[in-house]
């Protein structure tokens, strides 16, 4: 059974519809918040959700928002704070992946990466500190990938998981004045629908000999979020079955 540890808390999580976010949506909503997501295709899952939760006793906001789009973020954010009164929690896990080589990769695949997992973090975590009170949480969503490429075709995803690595360092020291900490989850191998096809190949690569489970990511998430974690700031935090290690 979950503590309710989040009651009168409101969290907004980005690109919460599936995979990875919808279990931090989940979960928070399990604790007791009331969780706005957004959402940039999946409408079908992201009305099942809210629907799940609310059936659950729990509160949930779904909104469609494209990450690359400032405008769009920000008001998802002023949204989010004027439907249930104000933002505690952030978390920026919207992201895209877009492989290929460096010798052939496309300029136009590069500035949607770039815009996506990189220039929404910046936006969403400016939108967020201007909304919430001191003492608040903001949870980045990054990779692995930023310690260890391993693939051919995978370095400007790196770059950009890499990129959040010195945001939340810089970050978590502009909002250290108002107790806002600022920290970045660096999930592994996870087994969702997007990993299904690759994860026999993937595992045997994992110390642990598995993909991580949705649910361990959004625990670790959860503790970053709550008020034990409030001496945690500016970190970059590996979860991965010890495949960096």
């Amino acid at each position: 059974m979950q503590t309710k540890s989040f009651t009168g808390k409101v969290a907004l999580v980005t690109g919460g519809s599936r995979g990875i976010g919808a279990g931090i949506v989940r979960r928070l909503a399990a604790e007791g918040a009331s969780v706005a997501f957004t959402y940039s295709s999946s409408e079908k899952q992201a009305l099942q959700l809210v629907r799940e939760i609310e059936s659950a006793g729990g509160k949930a906001l779904s909104l469609k928002a494209d990450s690359s789009s400032a405008e769009e973020l920000r008001a998802a954010v002023a949204r989010t704070a004027e439907a249930f009164g104000s933002l505690d929690i952030f978390v920026s896990n919207a992201g895209i992946l877009t492989m290929g080589t460096i010798d052939v990769y496309s300029l136009e695949d590069f500035d949607r990466m770039v815009a996506i997992n990189v220039r929404a973090a910046f936006v969403g975590i400016q939108a967020a500190a201007q909304e919430m009170k001191d003492g608040g949480r903001i949870v980045l969503i990054g990779s692995n990938t930023a310690i260890r490429t391993a693939f051919p075709g995978g370095s400007i995803y790196s770059m950009t998981k890499a990129a959040l690595t010195g945001l939340v360092r810089g970050a978590a020291i502009d909002l250290a004045p108002r107790a806002i900490t600022v920290n970045n989850v660096q999930p592994g191998p996870t087994a969702t629908d997007m990993t299904s096809a690759h994860a026999e190949v993937v595992k045997a690569l994992i110390p642990l000999k598995r993909m991580g489970d949705v649910s361990e990511v959004a625990s670790f998430v959860s503790y970053l979020a709550s008020e034990d974690a409030g001496f945690i700031t500016g970190a970059s935090l590996t979860i991965d079955g010890g495949y960096v290690a």
